[in-house]
């Protein structure tokens, strides 16, 4: 049943990125194995994100309306906009693994007026290359 393990993987690191490496090694998968899955997990949420998201956004607000303005400037945003400014788009695809949700990295992203194409390209590379589960001292992998 290693498909149902794979797939549990790959939702965990859709929703938080460190979800998928701490699930495959919950579940007893290799390095290889929850890397991959992780990695599918990640970039399956950001284009979903960025492909799907006029849709998702004019759905929520169809449920969901907000009659009031929103907030210009919270802390979220004032985040948002330091790290565009500092580091541009290699430093939300950098932080979006370690701090941010793929999900929200890629809405950052594409506030930001980011093209699909470039934004997954760098994340996919991120995650690939990204930080090391395998040597990190609180995290065996059975090989």
């Amino acid at each position: 049943m290693h498909i149902a393990k794979y797939i549990s993987v790959i939702i965990a690191s859709t929703i938080k990125f460190v979800g998928g490496p701490l699930s495959g090694v919950a579940l007893g998968l290799s390095w290889l194995e929850t890397a991959i899955c992780t990695t599918l997990g990640m970039m399956l949420s950001v284009v979903v994100v960025s492909y799907a998201g006029a849709a998702l956004r004019a759905l929520w607000q169809r449920y969901r309306p907000d009659t009031r303005p929103p907030k210009r400037f919270t802390k979220r945003t004032r985040l948002a906009i330091r790290i565009w400014k500092r580091a541009g788009l290699t430093g939300i695809a950098l932080l979006t693994p370690l701090i941010l949700t793929p999900i929200g990295g890629t809405i950052i992203a594409i506030s930001f007026g980011v093209k699909r194409g470039p934004y997954s390209s760098i994340c996919s590379l991120v995650a690939l290359s990204g930080p090391s589960f395998k040597h990190s001292p609180f995290i065996r992998f059975q090989d």
